[in-house]
């Protein structure tokens, strides 16, 4: 917008300075049109959806149609309505004391009104695009006079007006969001008879309170979101209204591991010090993400709640807290993530989830433990030889070193709040085989040491070649068949 817009203060000065009026859906489709020419991104924040979900906005916003994003939890649907804003122009003329009328269009009585009384001398005043986004969450309790406005007995009383006057009538929510992007949430809790109510604002701009006949073109760019589960665990949408919506988008989870944790950097709070004090090797970063991916496909857990992308953000930001713990108890300067400390991001899982049955028998703790070990056993074996092809009791696998080193009698105990130095000479102790070490721990990708030494083991446990007991204080590695045998005595 020309700057010296912004300083016209009158109907008669805005009339002669050029400025063309348009809908608000028209000016998102020439802003976007202006984008798509210069090559700009306006959603660059919002990562994975470059080659499905942000065309299909781009092409319904081209289309000026109102939308609803529909996607399981943590599918970043909120995020994309509120980036819409920047397809909006700076600022825009408006009608005080009115519904934010455009002076060259105005739709209400009281903006028509004042313009009949002062004609070029109206005042007219400018608003920001970070003003023109109003956003409501869809609950039960949300009623018709919320969202489209009642009769005021007050203002009757107050004014000494009769019910009969159009004054009388308090404007709910959607009609002062005129020339707004208005949002609303979980469109599906909203009951049958509020939905009814939108009918006709969506598709012809008439607003219907009570007896009155009003004919309010309201000039509004709508776009709900909902996730399926609710269609079937608390409500719908009905069908005349989802007619009206132009565009249906469907919202995903991220396809890879390098674009989750491209998300789970971005949303992450973490302080200054964490990360200059703290190291995550790149491994235990893609950890985070498989344990995401693992619990999406999980039988233990509802796959139609779905896992929110809110999981691995949570679980940076613990696994961050967990070594930053270590380091203040143990009065070091810094440290480095380990393997035994995704164990202390259980709490970001148990929250995060929603269990099916079979998930209730085993126990919340237990199913998070699981993931964890599912994600190291998934990484281990695009990193590392399968342990179970590596088997040949005529020669000696890669593994046979380190394996029969447990089998021996030696075990080894990782304590979760042991300093660096004590947790780098546990581990330097572990023989692992040259041939391994040369072809496979020392390429691209697996961590540096001692952390390699503590990946190897925690993977030949998840491949049950070693034992492993994750206990309050500590991991204990041990032999499988030892363990399995003192086991079998106790029973006994």
């Amino acid at each position: 917008m020309n700057t010296d817009l912004k300083n016209i203060k009158t109907l008669g000065e805005l009339k002669t300075s050029g400025y063309r009026s348009r809908t608000i859906r028209e000016e998102m489709r020439e802003n976007l049109v202006g984008a798509l020419e210069r090559g700009e991104n306006l959603f660059s924040e919002i990562r994975g959806f470059d080659d499905t979900v942000i065309p299909q906005i781009q092409t319904a916003i081209l289309s000026r149609h109102h939308m609803i994003l529909l996607g399981l939890r943590g599918q970043a649907k909120t995020r994309i309505a509120r980036l819409m804003t920047r397809l909006l122009d700076e600022y825009i003329p408006y009608v005080q004391g009115a519904l934010f009328d455009d002076p060259l269009n105005p739709v209400s009585p009281a903006a028509l009104e004042i313009i009949r009384q002062q004609g070029d001398r109206t005042p007219v005043a400018w608003l920001h695009r970070s003003e023109r986004y109003v956003e409501k969450l869809a609950t039960p309790d949300v009623s018709v006079a919320d969202l489209v406005g009642d009769v005021d007995p007050i203002k009757a009383a107050t004014r000494k007006l009769t019910y009969a006057d159009e004054r009388v009538i308090h404007y709910g929510l959607i009609p002062r969001s005129n020339r707004h992007i208005f949002v609303i949430n979980e469109l599906p809790d909203l009951q049958p008879r509020i939905q009814v109510a939108l009918f006709n604002i969506l598709q012809e701009g008439d607003v219907q309170i009570r007896g009155f006949k009003l004919r309010l073109p309201l000039d509004i760019q709508f776009v709900f979101t909902a996730n399926p589960e609710d269609y079937t665990n608390r409500g719908s949408i009905v069908t005349p209204l989802k007619d009206r919506i132009g565009s249906q988008i469907l919202t995903h989870y991220p396809a890879t591991v390098e674009t989750s944790a491209a998300i789970t950097a971005q949303e992450a709070r973490v302080t200054r010090e964490q990360k200059n004090n703290i190291t995550i090797d790149p491994l235990i970063l893609r950890l985070i993400e498989r344990i995401a991916m693992e619990a999406r496909k999980s039988e233990y857990i509802d796959q139609k709640s779905g896992v929110s992308a809110r999981l691995t953000i949570s679980a940076l930001e613990n696994l961050y807290s967990t070594c930053e713990r270590r380091l203040l108890v143990n009065r070091e300067s810094s440290t480095q993530a380990r393997i035994a400390d995704l164990y202390g991001i259980v709490p970001a899982i148990t929250g995060k989830v929603e269990l099916v049955y079979e998930g209730e028998v085993e126990g919340i703790g237990a199913v998070a433990r699981t993931l964890i070990g599912k994600a190291i056993r998934a990484e281990f074996a695009g990193l590392l030889p399968d342990p179970e092809k590596s088997r040949n009791p005529d020669k000696p696998g890669v593994y046979s070193k380190t394996v029969n080193w447990f089998g021996e009698g030696h075990t080894l105990d990782l304590l979760h709040g042991a300093p660096d130095e004590k947790y780098q000479k546990v581990l330097h102790d572990v023989p692992v085989s040259g041939e391994l070490r040369k072809n496979h721990i020392s390429k691209k990708g697996m961590p540096p040491e001692p952390l390699a030494t503590e990946f190897l083991l925690h993977g030949l446990a998840e491949y049950s070649q070693i034992s492993k007991q994750q206990l309050e204080r500590k991991v204990s590695f041990k032999d499988l068949v030892s363990t399995m045998l003192n086991f079998e005595k106790r029973e006994e």
